[in-house]
Protein backbone atom coordinates (compact mmCIF):
# COMPACT_ATOMS: atom_id res chain seq x y z
CA UNK A 1 0.00 0.00 0.00
CA UNK A 2 1.43 3.42 -0.99
CA UNK A 3 2.21 5.80 1.83
CA UNK A 4 0.05 8.90 1.93
CA UNK A 5 2.03 12.08 1.40
CA UNK A 6 2.06 14.92 3.97
CA UNK A 7 0.56 18.24 2.91
CA UNK A 8 1.25 21.73 4.16
CA UNK A 9 -1.23 23.06 6.72
CA UNK A 10 -2.64 25.52 4.18
CA UNK A 11 -3.26 22.68 1.70
CA UNK A 12 -4.92 20.55 4.40
CA UNK A 13 -7.25 23.40 5.41
CA UNK A 14 -8.13 24.13 1.80
CA UNK A 15 -8.87 20.44 1.13
CA UNK A 16 -10.95 20.13 4.33
CA UNK A 17 -13.06 23.14 3.28
CA UNK A 18 -13.51 21.64 -0.18
CA UNK A 19 -14.65 18.28 1.25
CA UNK A 20 -17.14 19.93 3.59
CA UNK A 21 -18.63 22.00 0.75
CA UNK A 22 -18.80 19.00 -1.59
CA UNK A 23 -20.58 17.09 1.15
CA UNK A 24 -23.10 19.94 1.23
CA UNK A 25 -23.66 20.05 -2.53
CA UNK A 26 -23.76 16.30 -3.19
CA UNK A 27 -25.75 14.88 -0.30
CA UNK A 28 -27.18 11.61 -1.61
CA UNK A 29 -30.79 10.64 -1.10
CA UNK A 30 -31.27 7.23 0.53
CA UNK A 31 -32.67 4.46 -1.67
CA UNK A 32 -35.77 4.53 0.47
CA UNK A 33 -36.44 6.42 3.74
CA UNK A 34 -37.09 3.41 6.03
CA UNK A 35 -38.20 5.59 8.95
CA UNK A 36 -40.91 7.09 6.71
CA UNK A 37 -42.00 3.91 4.94
CA UNK A 38 -45.78 4.39 5.29
CA UNK A 39 -45.60 8.04 4.17
CA UNK A 40 -43.35 7.02 1.25
CA UNK A 41 -45.81 4.37 0.04
CA UNK A 42 -48.80 6.72 0.41
CA UNK A 43 -47.19 9.58 -1.54
CA UNK A 44 -45.78 7.28 -4.24
CA UNK A 45 -49.21 5.70 -4.81
CA UNK A 46 -50.86 9.12 -5.16
CA UNK A 47 -48.31 10.30 -7.73
CA UNK A 48 -48.37 6.96 -9.57
CA UNK A 49 -52.13 7.30 -10.03
CA UNK A 50 -51.57 10.75 -11.57
CA UNK A 51 -48.69 9.62 -13.80
CA UNK A 52 -50.13 6.29 -14.98
CA UNK A 53 -53.91 6.60 -14.73
CA UNK A 54 -54.32 10.37 -15.24
CA UNK A 55 -55.98 10.87 -11.84
CA UNK A 56 -55.60 14.36 -10.34
CA UNK A 57 -54.62 14.67 -6.67
CA UNK A 58 -53.59 17.24 -4.07
CA UNK A 59 -51.69 16.64 -0.83
CA UNK A 60 -49.83 18.60 1.85
CA UNK A 61 -46.61 17.34 3.46
CA UNK A 62 -46.45 18.95 6.91
CA UNK A 63 -43.58 18.82 9.38
CA UNK A 64 -40.94 20.90 11.18
CA UNK A 65 -37.72 21.91 9.43
CA UNK A 66 -35.26 19.03 9.29
CA UNK A 67 -37.96 16.34 9.59
CA UNK A 68 -37.34 14.98 6.05
CA UNK A 69 -40.04 16.57 3.86
CA UNK A 70 -37.69 17.38 0.96
CA UNK A 71 -35.89 14.02 1.29
CA UNK A 72 -39.20 12.11 1.22
CA UNK A 73 -40.40 13.99 -1.86
CA UNK A 74 -37.02 13.55 -3.60
CA UNK A 75 -37.07 9.76 -3.03
CA UNK A 76 -40.67 9.47 -4.25
CA UNK A 77 -40.05 11.57 -7.40
CA UNK A 78 -36.92 9.52 -8.21
CA UNK A 79 -38.93 6.29 -7.91
CA UNK A 80 -41.78 7.78 -9.95
CA UNK A 81 -39.50 8.90 -12.78
CA UNK A 82 -38.00 5.39 -12.96
CA UNK A 83 -41.41 4.06 -14.07
CA UNK A 84 -41.55 3.48 -17.82
CA UNK A 85 -44.98 5.17 -18.13
CA UNK A 86 -43.73 8.32 -16.34
CA UNK A 87 -40.24 8.85 -17.82
CA UNK A 88 -41.25 10.64 -21.04
CA UNK A 89 -44.70 11.72 -19.95
CA UNK A 90 -44.70 13.41 -16.53
CA UNK A 91 -43.75 17.09 -16.25
CA UNK A 92 -42.44 18.55 -12.99
CA UNK A 93 -42.92 22.20 -11.95
CA UNK A 94 -41.20 23.35 -8.74
CA UNK A 95 -42.19 26.64 -7.10
CA UNK A 96 -41.01 28.19 -3.84
CA UNK A 97 -42.94 30.74 -1.80
CA UNK A 98 -39.72 32.58 -0.96
CA UNK A 99 -38.91 33.09 -4.66
CA UNK A 100 -42.29 33.35 -6.38
CA UNK A 101 -43.65 36.16 -4.21
CA UNK A 102 -46.71 36.92 -6.35
CA UNK A 103 -48.85 35.12 -8.91
CA UNK A 104 -47.40 36.97 -11.89
CA UNK A 105 -43.86 35.76 -11.07
CA UNK A 106 -45.18 32.25 -10.38
CA UNK A 107 -46.94 32.11 -13.77
CA UNK A 108 -43.76 33.17 -15.58
CA UNK A 109 -41.84 30.43 -13.76
CA UNK A 110 -44.48 27.81 -14.64
CA UNK A 111 -44.25 28.88 -18.31
CA UNK A 112 -40.44 28.65 -18.19
CA UNK A 113 -40.35 25.20 -16.55
CA UNK A 114 -42.91 23.83 -19.02
CA UNK A 115 -40.84 25.27 -21.92
CA UNK A 116 -43.85 27.11 -23.30
CA UNK A 117 -42.36 30.61 -23.71
CA UNK A 118 -42.58 30.38 -27.50
CA UNK A 119 -46.17 29.12 -27.37
CA UNK A 120 -47.30 32.01 -25.14
CA UNK A 121 -45.38 34.64 -27.16
CA UNK A 122 -47.08 38.05 -26.98
CA UNK A 123 -50.56 36.72 -26.20
CA UNK A 124 -52.62 38.83 -23.79
CA UNK A 125 -54.83 36.96 -21.30
CA UNK A 126 -57.83 38.33 -19.48
CA UNK A 127 -57.17 36.49 -16.22
CA UNK A 128 -54.79 34.17 -14.40
CA UNK A 129 -57.19 31.24 -14.89
CA UNK A 130 -57.29 31.84 -18.66
CA UNK A 131 -53.48 31.95 -18.83
CA UNK A 132 -53.07 28.73 -16.81
CA UNK A 133 -55.76 26.96 -18.86
CA UNK A 134 -53.91 27.93 -22.06
CA UNK A 135 -50.62 26.51 -20.70
CA UNK A 136 -52.24 23.21 -19.73
CA UNK A 137 -54.06 23.02 -23.08
CA UNK A 138 -50.73 23.41 -24.88
CA UNK A 139 -49.48 20.22 -23.16
CA UNK A 140 -52.16 18.03 -24.72
CA UNK A 141 -50.86 15.61 -27.33
CA UNK A 142 -54.16 15.16 -29.09
CA UNK A 143 -57.35 13.95 -27.50
CA UNK A 144 -58.38 14.74 -23.94
CA UNK A 145 -57.21 11.39 -22.55
CA UNK A 146 -53.63 11.91 -23.71
CA UNK A 147 -52.86 15.11 -21.79
CA UNK A 148 -49.42 15.07 -20.16
CA UNK A 149 -49.63 14.81 -16.35
CA UNK A 150 -48.08 17.75 -14.48
CA UNK A 151 -46.74 17.54 -10.90
CA UNK A 152 -46.69 20.95 -9.16
CA UNK A 153 -44.43 21.13 -6.07
CA UNK A 154 -45.09 24.20 -3.89
CA UNK A 155 -42.35 24.56 -1.27
CA UNK A 156 -43.12 26.99 1.61
CA UNK A 157 -46.79 26.42 0.71
CA UNK A 158 -48.05 28.73 3.47
CA UNK A 159 -46.41 31.75 1.78
CA UNK A 160 -48.54 31.21 -1.35
CA UNK A 161 -51.60 31.67 0.90
CA UNK A 162 -50.54 35.31 1.38
CA UNK A 163 -50.83 36.09 -2.35
CA UNK A 164 -53.71 38.38 -3.32
CA UNK A 165 -57.01 36.42 -3.43
CA UNK A 166 -54.93 33.17 -3.36
CA UNK A 167 -55.42 33.08 -7.15
CA UNK A 168 -52.58 30.63 -7.87
CA UNK A 169 -53.73 28.12 -5.23
CA UNK A 170 -57.36 28.43 -6.28
CA UNK A 171 -56.67 27.77 -9.95
CA UNK A 172 -54.21 24.89 -9.40
CA UNK A 173 -56.57 23.14 -6.96
CA UNK A 174 -59.54 23.88 -9.22
CA UNK A 175 -57.77 22.12 -12.12
CA UNK A 176 -56.93 19.19 -9.82
CA UNK A 177 -60.65 18.84 -9.00
CA UNK A 178 -61.74 18.89 -12.66
CA UNK A 179 -61.23 16.23 -15.32
CA UNK A 180 -59.44 18.56 -17.76
CA UNK A 181 -55.74 17.78 -17.27
CA UNK A 182 -54.13 15.25 -14.87
CA UNK A 183 -52.44 17.40 -12.22
CA UNK A 184 -50.88 16.63 -8.82
CA UNK A 185 -50.45 19.58 -6.44
CA UNK A 186 -47.94 18.89 -3.62
CA UNK A 187 -47.44 21.44 -0.86
CA UNK A 188 -44.57 21.40 1.65
CA UNK A 189 -44.96 23.46 4.80
CA UNK A 190 -43.82 23.76 8.42
CA UNK A 191 -47.13 25.22 9.62
CA UNK A 192 -49.59 22.84 11.25
CA UNK A 193 -52.36 25.45 10.92
CA UNK A 194 -51.83 25.88 7.16
CA UNK A 195 -55.45 24.98 6.28
CA UNK A 196 -56.67 27.87 8.42
CA UNK A 197 -54.81 30.25 6.08
CA UNK A 198 -56.81 29.12 3.04
CA UNK A 199 -59.88 30.97 1.83
CA UNK A 200 -63.16 29.03 1.87
CA UNK A 201 -63.27 28.63 -1.93
CA UNK A 202 -59.65 27.34 -1.96
CA UNK A 203 -60.19 24.99 0.98
CA UNK A 204 -63.26 23.48 -0.71
CA UNK A 205 -61.15 22.47 -3.72
CA UNK A 206 -58.37 20.88 -1.65
CA UNK A 207 -58.56 17.10 -1.09
CA UNK A 208 -57.64 17.55 2.63
CA UNK A 209 -54.98 14.83 2.33
CA UNK A 210 -52.11 15.59 4.71
CA UNK A 211 -48.91 13.62 5.35
CA UNK A 212 -47.38 14.52 8.72
CA UNK A 213 -43.67 14.05 9.43
CA UNK A 214 -41.89 14.37 12.77
CA UNK A 215 -38.17 14.15 13.43
CA UNK A 216 -37.45 10.61 14.65
CA UNK A 217 -33.86 11.31 15.78
CA UNK A 218 -33.07 11.36 19.48
CA UNK A 219 -30.73 14.07 20.79
CA UNK A 220 -27.76 11.63 20.85
CA UNK A 221 -28.49 10.47 17.28
CA UNK A 222 -28.73 14.06 16.08
CA UNK A 223 -25.35 14.97 17.63
CA UNK A 224 -23.83 11.81 16.06
CA UNK A 225 -25.18 12.84 12.66
CA UNK A 226 -23.68 16.35 12.99
CA UNK A 227 -20.37 14.82 14.13
CA UNK A 228 -20.31 12.47 11.12
CA UNK A 229 -20.93 15.39 8.76
CA UNK A 230 -18.12 17.46 10.30
CA UNK A 231 -15.53 14.63 10.37
CA UNK A 232 -12.94 14.08 7.64
CA UNK A 233 -12.92 10.69 5.81
CA UNK A 234 -10.34 7.93 6.59
CA UNK A 235 -8.69 8.36 3.16
CA UNK A 236 -7.79 12.03 3.77
CA UNK A 237 -4.27 12.59 2.28
CA UNK A 238 -2.72 13.83 5.54
CA UNK A 239 -3.54 11.38 8.38
CA UNK A 240 -1.97 13.58 11.08
CA UNK A 241 -4.18 16.56 10.16
CA UNK A 242 -7.35 14.43 9.82
CA UNK A 243 -6.73 12.72 13.20
CA UNK A 244 -6.30 16.10 14.93
CA UNK A 245 -9.41 17.47 13.16
CA UNK A 246 -11.60 14.47 13.97
CA UNK A 247 -10.42 14.43 17.60
CA UNK A 248 -11.40 18.09 18.01
CA UNK A 249 -14.81 17.37 16.41
CA UNK A 250 -15.44 14.45 18.81
CA UNK A 251 -14.31 16.33 21.94
CA UNK A 252 -16.16 19.59 21.29
CA UNK A 253 -19.44 18.08 20.08
CA UNK A 254 -19.51 16.02 23.33
CA UNK A 255 -18.96 18.99 25.62
CA UNK A 256 -20.83 21.74 23.79
CA UNK A 257 -23.94 23.04 25.52
CA UNK A 258 -27.07 21.03 24.79
CA UNK A 259 -28.85 24.29 23.79
CA UNK A 260 -26.69 24.48 20.62
CA UNK A 261 -28.27 21.25 19.32
CA UNK A 262 -31.71 21.57 20.93
CA UNK A 263 -33.39 23.11 17.87
CA UNK A 264 -33.25 20.27 15.34
CA UNK A 265 -34.45 22.60 12.62
CA UNK A 266 -30.76 23.59 12.43
CA UNK A 267 -30.21 21.12 9.62
CA UNK A 268 -26.77 19.58 9.26
CA UNK A 269 -26.22 21.38 5.96
CA UNK A 270 -26.73 24.78 7.63
CA UNK A 271 -24.36 23.77 10.41
CA UNK A 272 -21.74 22.74 7.85
CA UNK A 273 -22.10 25.99 5.94
CA UNK A 274 -21.77 28.15 9.06
CA UNK A 275 -18.73 26.24 10.34
CA UNK A 276 -16.82 25.73 7.07
CA UNK A 277 -16.62 29.49 6.43
CA UNK A 278 -14.73 29.92 9.75
CA UNK A 279 -11.96 27.42 8.86
CA UNK A 280 -8.59 29.01 8.01
CA UNK A 281 -4.85 28.32 8.33
CA UNK A 282 -4.76 30.09 11.71
CA UNK A 283 -7.96 28.29 12.79
CA UNK A 284 -7.55 24.76 11.47
CA UNK A 285 -9.49 22.69 14.05
CA UNK A 286 -12.93 22.84 15.61
CA UNK A 287 -13.50 24.72 18.88
CA UNK A 288 -16.59 25.02 21.06
CA UNK A 289 -16.83 28.71 20.11
CA UNK A 290 -17.25 27.68 16.45
CA UNK A 291 -20.34 25.62 17.24
CA UNK A 292 -21.77 28.41 19.40
CA UNK A 293 -21.16 30.95 16.62
CA UNK A 294 -22.66 28.60 14.00
CA UNK A 295 -25.74 28.19 16.22
CA UNK A 296 -26.03 31.97 16.66
CA UNK A 297 -25.74 32.64 12.91
CA UNK A 298 -28.35 30.01 12.03
CA UNK A 299 -30.88 31.15 14.65
CA UNK A 300 -30.44 34.86 13.86
CA UNK A 301 -33.66 36.52 12.67
CA UNK A 302 -32.83 38.66 9.64
CA UNK A 303 -35.85 40.94 10.11
CA UNK A 304 -35.05 41.48 13.79
CA UNK A 305 -31.49 42.46 12.77
CA UNK A 306 -32.91 45.03 10.30
CA UNK A 307 -35.06 46.47 13.11
CA UNK A 308 -31.93 47.18 15.18
CA UNK A 309 -30.77 49.61 12.46
CA UNK A 310 -33.97 51.65 12.26
CA UNK A 311 -34.31 55.23 13.50
CA UNK A 312 -36.53 55.98 16.51
CA UNK A 313 -39.14 57.50 14.17
CA UNK A 314 -39.23 54.33 12.02
CA UNK A 315 -39.47 52.16 15.14
CA UNK A 316 -42.40 54.27 16.35
CA UNK A 317 -44.18 53.75 13.01
CA UNK A 318 -43.68 49.97 13.38
CA UNK A 319 -45.27 50.12 16.86
CA UNK A 320 -48.16 52.22 15.49
CA UNK A 321 -48.75 49.59 12.78
CA UNK A 322 -48.72 46.76 15.34
CA UNK A 323 -51.18 48.75 17.45
CA UNK A 324 -53.49 49.04 14.41
CA UNK A 325 -53.12 45.30 13.74
CA UNK A 326 -54.23 44.54 17.30
CA UNK A 327 -57.10 47.05 17.20
CA UNK A 328 -58.50 45.97 13.82
CA UNK A 329 -57.68 42.25 14.08
CA UNK A 330 -55.00 42.15 11.37
CA UNK A 331 -56.90 44.17 8.75
CA UNK A 332 -54.76 46.19 6.26
CA UNK A 333 -53.93 49.81 7.12
CA UNK A 334 -52.68 52.87 5.22
CA UNK A 335 -50.12 55.59 5.92
CA UNK A 336 -52.78 58.06 7.07
CA UNK A 337 -53.96 55.66 9.78
CA UNK A 338 -50.38 55.05 10.92
CA UNK A 339 -49.66 58.79 10.99
CA UNK A 340 -52.79 59.45 13.08
CA UNK A 341 -51.81 56.72 15.55
CA UNK A 342 -48.28 58.16 15.81
CA UNK A 343 -49.67 61.71 16.35
CA UNK A 344 -51.88 60.46 19.21
CA UNK A 345 -48.80 58.95 20.88
CA UNK A 346 -46.81 62.20 20.52
CA UNK A 347 -49.64 64.33 21.92
CA UNK A 348 -50.68 62.11 24.84
CA UNK A 349 -47.76 60.00 26.04
CA UNK A 350 -44.41 61.05 24.61
CA UNK A 351 -42.03 63.46 26.30
CA UNK A 352 -38.85 62.40 24.48
CA UNK A 353 -39.93 62.29 20.80
CA UNK A 354 -40.00 65.55 18.85
CA UNK A 355 -42.87 66.40 16.54
CA UNK A 356 -42.07 65.48 12.93
CA UNK A 357 -43.57 67.11 9.85
CA UNK A 358 -45.79 64.82 7.78
CA UNK A 359 -43.37 64.64 4.76
CA UNK A 360 -40.60 63.45 7.12
CA UNK A 361 -42.88 60.74 8.53
CA UNK A 362 -43.85 59.74 4.96
CA UNK A 363 -40.13 59.41 4.08
CA UNK A 364 -39.60 57.10 7.06
CA UNK A 365 -42.66 55.04 6.03
CA UNK A 366 -41.30 54.68 2.47
CA UNK A 367 -37.98 53.47 3.89
CA UNK A 368 -39.84 50.70 5.76
CA UNK A 369 -41.51 49.83 2.45
CA UNK A 370 -38.10 49.58 0.74
CA UNK A 371 -36.85 47.29 3.52
CA UNK A 372 -39.95 45.08 2.91
CA UNK A 373 -40.97 45.34 6.56
CA UNK A 374 -44.25 46.68 5.14
CA UNK A 375 -45.85 45.39 1.94
CA UNK A 376 -48.73 46.76 -0.17
CA UNK A 377 -51.80 44.53 -0.27
CA UNK A 378 -52.13 45.13 -4.02
CA UNK A 379 -48.69 44.78 -5.67
CA UNK A 380 -50.04 45.87 -9.07
CA UNK A 381 -50.36 49.43 -10.41
CA UNK A 382 -52.50 51.30 -7.91
CA UNK A 383 -54.36 54.55 -8.67
CA UNK A 384 -54.95 55.34 -4.98
CA UNK A 385 -52.94 58.18 -3.43
CA UNK A 386 -49.83 57.02 -1.56
CA UNK A 387 -51.28 58.00 1.82
CA UNK A 388 -54.29 55.73 1.32
CA UNK A 389 -52.69 52.65 -0.29
CA UNK A 390 -53.46 49.59 1.88
CA UNK A 391 -50.46 47.90 3.53
CA UNK A 392 -49.62 44.94 5.76
CA UNK A 393 -46.92 44.68 8.42
CA UNK A 394 -44.57 41.74 7.71
CA UNK A 395 -43.40 41.34 11.33
CA UNK A 396 -44.54 39.18 14.23
CA UNK A 397 -45.20 40.36 17.78
CA UNK A 398 -42.04 38.64 19.11
CA UNK A 399 -39.76 40.19 16.49
CA UNK A 400 -40.85 43.72 17.41
CA UNK A 401 -40.55 43.14 21.15
CA UNK A 402 -37.10 41.55 20.81
CA UNK A 403 -35.91 44.51 18.72
CA UNK A 404 -37.18 46.96 21.37
CA UNK A 405 -35.33 45.09 24.14
CA UNK A 406 -32.06 45.19 22.18
CA UNK A 407 -32.44 48.66 20.69
CA UNK A 408 -29.64 50.91 22.08
CA UNK A 409 -30.95 53.71 24.32
CA UNK A 410 -34.58 53.21 23.36
CA UNK A 411 -36.70 55.87 25.15
CA UNK A 412 -38.74 54.48 28.05
CA UNK A 413 -42.01 56.04 26.85
CA UNK A 414 -41.60 54.29 23.46
CA UNK A 415 -41.13 50.92 25.22
CA UNK A 416 -44.17 51.57 27.42
CA UNK A 417 -46.26 52.51 24.36
CA UNK A 418 -45.19 49.26 22.68
CA UNK A 419 -46.16 47.21 25.74
CA UNK A 420 -49.56 48.93 25.91
CA UNK A 421 -50.04 48.13 22.21
CA UNK A 422 -49.44 44.44 22.87
CA UNK A 423 -51.51 44.22 26.01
Amino acid sequence: MSKRRSLTEAQCVSLAQKLLRERLCHQKLPDRPLALDSQYKHLLELLRRTAVHGESNSVLIVGPRGSGKTMLLGCVLRELMSLKEAQKNVLLVELNGLLQTDDKIALKEITRQLHLENVVGDKVFGSFAENLAFLLEALKKGDKSSSRPVVFVLDEFDLFAHHKNQTLLYNLLDVSQSAQTPVAVLGLTCRLDVLELLEKRVKSRFSHRQIHLFSSLSFAQYVDAVRAQLSLPPDFPDPKFSDAWNHSVTVHTQHTSRSVFTNKSYTQSLFLTSFSVRVSVSHSTLHEADLLEASRLISADSKAIILHGLSILELCLIIAMKHLNDTYDGEPFNFQMVHNEFKKFIQRKSHSIHKFEKPVVMKAFEHLLQLELVRPVDSGVCKVQREYQLMRLMLEHGQVMEALQRYPQCPTDVKQWALSAFA
